[in-house]
This record gives structure tokens, sequence and C-alpha cells, in this order.
């Protein structure tokens, strides 16, 4: 499908001002949360007591809980495929790295967090079949996806909108639910995670209200 113009140039122009949406939307890697912030350390002499307390708190979680947390971790751990996807939409380009592909990268780079933390906790748990979800992982990345939006940058930015909202919302539950079942340590790694979503779903929401005001037709279009 041949973009009209006024796409590219409404891409190309929102580009010149990625930094001040950096600045907005993503945090500071240096003093940002890390995955070890939530995990036993393991030079820690008290590291097996840790995970069997872990263990024992996850004991309390119903079989339906589990299952739709390991579905949280496959799509997070799908990263790959986002990033891929959204550096080959039409108006991004790889050859302008302090555009939109910066404000990817950095996005991607948050986002990574997501996915190694709850790996790494549903690891420790004792209660996942690890090697047939790493196969899961595997298949989808192998697989790749469609979503129905072609390399349209107006289209796309809807979706992630919905995207970044949905993942706030599972992530957001997930902890709710953690935390009627006495289990605070996975409830604050939910939340952490669900709060990230939800600052990511309000860029991309940004950036739809500003081509909305910048090409209203197209974008109404688009939606």
């Amino acid at each position: 499908m041949q973009l009209n113009p006024s796409r590219i140039e409404v891409m190309q122009f929102l580009a010149q001002k990625i930094e001040s949406v950096i600045e907005e939307f993503l945090k500071n890697i240096d003093t940002n949360w890390q995955p070890s912030d939530f995990l036993p350390e393991s030079n820690n002499p008290e590291f097996t007591k840790e995970i069997k307390e872990i263990q024992q708190q996850c004991k309390e979680l119903p079989y339906d809980y589990m299952a739709v947390l390991v579905g949280d971790v496959i799509t997070e751990e799908a990263l790959p495929t986002y990033e891929s996807w959204l550096i080959d939409i039409e108006g991004i380009s790889k050859a302008e790295p302090q555009g939109w592909s910066k404000w990817i990268r950095m996005w991607t780079a948050e986002e990574n967090r997501h996915g190694d933390l709850l790996n790494k906790y549903i690891y420790l748990s004792g209660r996942v079949n690890m090697k047939q979800m790493e196969i899961t992982t595997q298949h989808l990345i192998a697989d790749g996806m469609e979503i129905g939006t072609a390399r349209d940058p107006y289209r796309n930015f809807v979706y992630t909108s919905f995207q970044e909202m949905a993942t706030n919302v599972s992530h957001r539950r997930t902890a709710t639910i953690a935390k009627k079942h006495g289990n605070e340590q996975l409830s604050k790694i939910c939340g952490v995670i669900a709060a990230d979503e939800a600052r990511h779903a309000k860029a991309y929401k940004s950036f739809v209200t500003k081509i909305f005001e910048l090409d209203p037709s197209e974008m109404m279009l688009a939606f």
C-alpha cells in the first residue's frame, strides 16, 4: 500500500523532537530499577534460604494464575520481534540514529528488563516447566507476527498504544492477585513492570495525539 507522503513528512518532523520525548517517557538507565533489585543475590549466604521462601510463596498460587504469568513472560520475551518490526516502519530510519530509531532502541532497552526479571523469578519459583516455556518462546520469535498494520507509522502507533495498555492491565492484575495470595514479592515485581507499561502507553498515545494535531484526516483514516 502506497502511503500518503504527508505521513512520512510528519514522522520526519516529529523525529526532530525525539530527545524531549525520551526525557519525558523513559527513565535514566543509571538510576532505573534492574531485575537484580528484586531477586536474591547469588553471592549472599542466605541465597538458598531466599529461594526456598520464593518457592513456598509460589505454592499458594493457583495453576490458572501461573498459566497467565507464563503467558506474560513469553509476551515480554518476544522483544526481538517487536524491535525488528518497529524499526522497519516507514518514516523510521536506521540511518538516523538520533531520530525515531533512538526511541526504539531505548524503549527496547527498558522493556528488556521485564522478561529478564519475570523469567528469573518463575525459574526460581519451581512451578514452571522451563524447557517447554523456552521452546514456546523460541517458536514465537522464530515465527514472527503479522498484526495487519503493514509498514504504516500511523496504524502502528495506534496499535502500540493499545498493546502497551493491554500489557499494563495484565501485569497490574497479576500483581493484585499475587498480593491476595500473600506473595508480596511477586506483586511488587508485576507492579513495577505494569508501571513501565503504563508510561510507555502514555508515550505512544502522545505520538498519536501529536499526529492527530498535524495530520488529522490521515490519522483518522489510520485509526
